[in-house]
Formats: structure tokens, C-alpha cells, sequence
């Protein structure tokens, strides 16, 4: 179990990140590489990854030994390339006692590169920042339009749960077991762990690569972050719009197609316009002509208009296409608790 500690103050400095971080997504997304629970999809995902990250990014696994990463990979900015600048800056002292820390719990030698950051090394850093940056190219890169989306809609999700019951009602919410008793928020997790917050507050980060408990990370210098699983355990698919269907493009039309396919999840039209690549009056004209011939859903949540795909656009996609659900999906498995 994982308690929280809150003062009066912290209450008031709770925030869900606005943006995803590129770097906190890739370090969960890489460790669930190195997982061995396989899922038939998450075992399909495992092995395209595997084969397809460069060798470019190989150091990331000599600075990621075992389950305890270096504290000095957890960044939160939601800019790769401000995340990678940060990584950079990390004082001296902290990338000794963590290297030494990491290595000293996996019981070998590091490897020579890994002994140049340790000592500060201008090359060993260029090394960890190319493999960083290769890394997400291949495993994120196709994906992150799609992880922007999540995150927005998990965002506003959060926001509409405060503003109808609460903070502590959305702390309560914000996963399944999680419970808040009086200024202690608990959440299951398979070590204890506790942690007082002293005024500095906390920042709510989603993650849709896994479906572990909760990871914290304890900075120097800054509020508590708490990253936590948001999707439904399998990995994301890369560009679904971009799938071959032919039988069901030559029923509906390749692009109508291509939206009965998103709509496996629910959607506005902003962000079905932005996977289409196509402008929101298009994607508006297109879903209501699914939603004419009874394939679609549509229904308004304050400003936004949501779209999902019924049961009978279900029976067509699968009927059709021959396959299942599409819809991205995300492994019961994530990194230690730190």
C-alpha cells in the first residue's frame, strides 16, 4: 500500500499535468520491454519492438539494469527535447550516488560507458541522450498523437470529476482501491510505501503503456509526481487510420472506413478530424453519416461532441475486416514502485 500524506497546503497544490511526458511514457513503455507476462498482444508487441529499436538506443539497457532505474531518468516535461535538456542538467552528485546505487543492487560491473557518466563524461552523455531520442522515435514516435488524445481525454475526464465532487472525490476516483481518509490518500500497490508531502505538493501524470500500480517519483527540488496506469492494459496500435481494410473501404469508403475504425473508443471531433487529417468539418460531415445509418453514436459533454461506434458498426467492422476490436488498448505489469 502506498500512503500519501497531505497538509492543508498540499491540498491546494494537487494538479493533473496538462500534457503528456515524453520521456515518463517511453521509461514505463521500455519497461514493460522487460516484462515476461505475455498476453498475446502485448507478446506480438514485445517482439515488433524488440526488432525494430536501433542499435543506437541499446546503452538505455547498461543504464537500466534491473527494475530501479536511476532517478535522474524520471523527467516530466511534456517537450522531448526540453526532457532530454533536463536529464543533461542533472547535478553530478546525484548520477554518482544513482549509478552507484543502480549497480551496486544488480551486483556486476557497469560497463565502460556507464563508468564515463559516472564521471561526468561529455561522450557518455551524448550517448544517453542519442539512445534516449532513438528509443522514442521507434517505440512512441508512431503512437503519440494518439497518447496526446488519451491524455486530453483523461484530463478532461479528472476536471469534470472535481468540478462535480471534488478534489477528494477525484482522488478517490482516480483508481480502482484507491481511498482518502482524512489528510492520508492510500492507494494499492505491492509495497509499502509512505510518503508526507510537507507542502510541495502533488502532479497527477497518466500513463497508457501499462496497467501497474502507481510510481512515484521523489525529486529533489520539486512536488511528488505520481504516475499512473489510464488504459485498458494492451499496447497502442501504431496509425490505425492507416490499416488496410479493403472489404470494409470498398462498403463505406475509405475514409468513413477509417473512422468506424477509431470509434472503437469514443472520440470528439477535433481529435477524430486531427487522426484523419482532416479538418473538423469534414470528420463532423463524415460522422454524421454513419450516424444516419445507425453505425455511430453522438452525444455532447459540455462544449465537446463524443462519438463511439455502436454495437451494429461493431458487427459491420468485424464482419467485414474479418478481425477483432482495433481500438487502442493498453499489461497488468509496470516498474517497482520507487
Amino acid at each position: 500500500m502506498i500512503r500519501i500524506h497531505f497538509t492543508a497546503a498540499d491540498f491546494a497544490r494537487v494538479r493533473f499535468a496538462p500534457r503528456p511526458a515524453p520521456l515518463q511514457e517511453l521509461n514505463l513503455a521500455l519497461g514493460m520491454l522487460c516484462r515476461r507476462d505475455d498476453p498475446l498482444l502485448l507478446g506480438r508487441w514485445r517482439q515488433r519492438m524488440l526488432r525494430s529499436l536501433p542499435r543506437s538506443a541499446e546503452p538505455l539497457a547498461d543504464l537500466v539494469p534491473g527494475f530501479r532505474p536511476p532517478v535522474f531518468l524520471d523527467e516530466f516535461s511534456d517537450s522531448l527535447h526540453d526532457g532530454l535538456d533536463s536529464v543533461r542538467a542533472t547535478r553530478p552528485t546525484l548520477v554518482r550516488s544513482e549509478m552507484e546505487r543502480v549497480y551496486a543492487l544488480h551486483g556486476s560491473p557497469a560497463p565502460s560507458w556507464v563508468r564515463a557518466l559516472h564521471e561526468g563524461d561529455a561522450g557518455a552523455w551524448h550517448t544517453l541522450r542519442r539512445a534516449q531520442h532513438s528509443a522514442f522515435d521507434t517505440v512512441l514516435g508512431p503512437v503519440w498523437p494518439l497518447v496526446q488524445d488519451l491524455h486530453r481525454a483523461e484530463f478532461t475526464r479528472h476536471a469534470l470529476t472535481v468540478a462535480e465532487h471534488g478534489l477528494a472525490g477525484a482522488l478517490a476516483d482516480l483508481l480502482p482501491g484507491a481511498q482518502l481518509h482524512g489528510s492520508t490518500w492510500e492507494l494499492p500497490a505491492p509495497v509499502d510505501r509512505e510518503t508526507a508531502l510537507g507542502g510541495r505538493g502533488l502532479v497527477l501524470v497518466p500513463t497508457f503503456h501499462w496497467t501497474g500500480h502507481p510510481v512515484l517519483a521523489d525529486l529533489p527540488d520539486h512536488p511528488l509526481y505520481l504516475t499512473y496506469p489510464a488504459g485498458p492494459g494492451l499496447p497502442l496500435p501504431p496509425a490505425v487510420a492507416g490499416t488496410s481494410d479493403d472489404a470494409l473501404a470498398g462498403v463505406l469508403g475509405r475514409t468513413r472506413a477509417d473512422v468506424l475504425l477509431l470509434l472503437a473508443e469514443e472520440l470528439t471531433t477535433s481529435a477524430l478530424a486531427r487522426r484523419l487529417r482532416v479538418s473538423n468539418a469534414t470528420a463532423s460531415a463524415h460522422a454524421a453519416a454513419l450516424r444516419a445509418a445507425g453505425l455511430i453514436t453522438t452525444a455532447r459533454a459540455g462544449r465537446a461532441v463524443l462519438h463511439r461506434r455502436t454495437a451494429l458498426g461493431t458487427l459491420l467492422v468485424r464482419q467485414r475486416s474479418g478481425t477483432r476490436d482495433r481500438a487502442p488498448a493498453l499489461p497488468a505489469a509496470g516498474p517497482e514502485s520507487r
